[in-house]
């Protein structure tokens, strides 16, 4: 006699399908499909919701693993190690309260309140990290259960952060950061590790502590609750936790990289520009080595829109809020600006953003549709308000140019733009030395968005044909677009790997109808453009800091600030060094000399620190020969070289950098 078990079938990503017993669970379907899927499983995606391994699952859903090595799976163990922090941290200081402790790129936090006023010190992170091994080595269940509001606040009644985003979930006042931590209004979801250890959180996690152990606690840093200036400032511990041992050590060692590139110190090392406190937070100023390469950039920019049929516009760095309250900005940004100056005739703003004042000029005349696109191009500086606590060199900046252009287009132009404009701005990049790039296409939020049906699906379709004619891979970001438009996002990826936001294409539908822009079509019909935003560099600081991190101050020859330095080997062939440089100087390179006043190692030791491509010594022999010596930057040093050889040398190097792909 048999006995008939019930059986499930599950739907996989390939739409095949899988029988499994009645109960199974996401790891059960991970062990039926191989046993390595299954150690590497760490969470399930159930019917597109992300769902722990332990929950069983119903007949007919469509189920994919994510594993520990995938984002979706760095997320989980991030998250799930950014709890055991916590417990860790509750244990070892009675009387700490905890708030929220997110996953974010490459790590986690938490913040905390100690008792006391009470602050880490490095001491109690190798405490906490040490109690967090021993939380992982005791193979501790997460453990999910969902209650209503009120008994959540009676669980966390010792815990007044936790009770606060309760509150706000349940009152529908929530943010992201709070659904992440507790859920939906309907019941609010905790986990458990111990009796005596419980925390909000939507989930998913780990099944156990035991998946978790590839981590390191990072820093400390201050923290206002809610980022309000005015609110509580509570610890926040920043962590690293990855799926193996190589991948920890190989994410430390980029840091370590990452620490030597930091644009902020190499600045200063090769005099490129300070931020002095006597500007205030988030404004530099450009020294003269700088300043060349900024020069550089910003010609290279106006030479390629020159050539792209742009042209070329001015506009106040200033203005009357009438035309900000047009444009919507003090609607949907103002948090963001500077506070109004009152004058005599009105109040004024710093300008956010350049678009505004484009508008107007394209709506000062009647326009035809002959006249399009009508291509505009500005470097214009703009100033936005962001909170110290966010500011980073150049990276978060309050005061910045941008290499700024705004296509205005019929509908049946636009996509023949897009697809022009992603060249463009890939050539761009190119010529600067990134070559991997991530795509990303943002689109429409059906809550929170303007403009008919027909243009979104119009310009999203224009946007997926341009990466589709390029044949790029990119990802969809559904419901992520601004609200006036959808758009491509083009992150680059650096000489050690970490992936930057630089570029932008967006749509947008908004402004024109803000502003009344028209043109008259050829039915003598007025209609309304298209206007197209894009940013090659996104800002020309930003960029820099980029760019700087990137070559860790080693600029290409042709966008070095010096690309040649002259040391003499002693101050009897002074005068020869000064012969060569002025000869190069001539010739309209960048080269300097360094009087024979210390040794001549020294003075190369220091030339090196500068990064200058290529350093000249010259001897007696030198002289004798019309011959320099060439220390070339990361080469090997050659005596004897003609002037002459040298100079040709130079110049297949700068000019074949000043071709490569300058027009692709």
């Amino acid at each position: 006699m048999t006995t008939n078990i019930s059986t499930i079938t599950i739907r996989l990503p390939d739409d095949s399908t899988r029988e499994l017993p009645s109960g199974s669970t996401g790891f059960d379907l991970a062990m039926s499909i191989g046993k390595r899927l299954g150690q590497a499983a760490v969470a399930t995606v159930v019917n597109g919701i992300e769902t722990d391994l332990g929950v069983s699952l119903v007949d007919g859903a469509k189920v994919s693993i994510i594993t520990a090595d995938s984002d979706a799976g760095r997320h989980v163990l991030r998250h799930s190690t950014a709890h055991v922090l916590a417990q860790a941290v509750v244990q070892l200081f009675v009387g700490a309260k905890f708030s929220i402790g997110p996953a974010i790129e490459d790590g986690f936090y938490y913040d905390f309140e100690l008792p006391n006023s009470k602050t880490f010190s490095d001491d109690d992170l190798a405490k906490i990290q040490q109690r967090m091994q021993e939380i992982v080595k005791a193979d501790q269940p997460f453990v999910r259960s969902e209650m209503s509001a009120r008994d959540a606040l009676k669980l966390f009644s010792d815990q007044p952060y936790k009770c606060e985003i309760i509150e706000r979930v349940t009152q529908g006042d929530a943010d992201s950061s709070d659904a992440g931590e507790a859920g939906s209004a309907d019941a609010v979801s905790v986990y458990r590790n111990t009796d005596d250890f419980v925390d909000l959180c939507r989930g998913p996690h780990v099944p156990s502590t035991s998946r978790l152990g590839h981590f390191a606690l990072m820093k400390v840093a201050g923290a206002y609750w809610r980022g309000n200036e005015k609110g509580p400032m509570l610890q926040r511990i920043y962590g690293t936790a990855w799926e193996s041992k190589a991948a920890l050590a190989e994410h430390l060692h980029r840091l370590e990289e990452a620490e030597k590139r930091d644009h902020r110190r190499l600045a200063v090392e090769m005099d490129l520009l300070s931020f002095p406190q006597e500007l205030g937070g988030g404004l530099a100023v450009w020294h003269p080595k700088g300043g060349i390469v900024r020069k550089l950039m910003e010609d290279y920019s106006r030479e390629r829109h020159q050539n792209g049929g742009y042209k070329f516009v001015f506009t106040p760095h200033l203005a009357n809020a009438h035309l900000f309250e047009t444009s919507g900005h003090l609607q949907f940004y103002k948090d963001g600006m500077y506070p109004p100056m009152e004058m005599d005739n009105g109040t004024y703003y710093p300008k956010p953003m350049n678009c505004p004042m484009h508008c107007l000029i394209y709506r000062d005349r009647q326009r035809s549709y002959r006249e399009l696109p009508l291509r505009l191009f500005e470097l214009g500086t703009v100033y936005r308000y962001e909170r110290a606590g966010t500011l980073h060199g150049l990276l978060r900046i309050r005061g910045f140019t941008q290499d700024d252009s705004h296509i205005f287009c019929t509908e049946e132009q636009m996509a023949d733009e897009i697809a022009s404009l992603l060249d463009f701005v890939l050539s761009v990049l190119r010529r600067f030395g990134f070559n991997d790039f991530d795509f990303k296409l943002s689109t429409r939020n059906l809550e929170k968005s303007v403009g008919s049906d027909e243009i979104w699906g119009k310009a999203t379709e224009a946007l997926t044909e341009a990466l589709n004619r390029h044949g790029l891979k990119y990802t969809v970001s559904p419901g992520d677009a601004a609200f006036y438009g959808p758009k491509i996002d083009i992150d680059v990826r650096d000489a050690i790997g970490r992936k930057w936001q630089l570029s932008t294409i967006q749509c947008d539908f908004n402004l024109p109808e803000r502003f009344g822009l028209e043109y008259i079509a050829t039915d003598n019909a007025r209609k309304r453009p298209i206007m197209l935003h894009r940013a090659l560099f996104g800002s020309i600081e930003r960029f820099f800091g980029v760019l700087l991190e990137h070559y860790g101050g080693a600029f290409p020859t042709w966008l070095a600030p010096i690309q040649v330095r002259v040391l003499a080997v002693a101050s009897a062939h002074e005068q020869y060094a000064l012969e060569v440089t002025e000869t190069l100087s001539k010739l309209g390179y960048r080269v300097d000399q360094l009087v024979a006043d210390e040794q001549l190692g020294k003075r190369i030791r220091a030339s090196k620190l500068e990064r200058i491509p290529y350093v000249l010594v010259v001897g007696d022999d030198d002289i004798a020969g019309a011959t320099v010596g060439v220390n070339p930057r990361g080469g090997d040093v050659i005596r004897g070289v003609s002037l002459n050889d040298f100079i040709q040398q130079l110049a297949a190097d700068v000019g074949q950098e000043n071709n490569l792909q300058k027009h692709v």
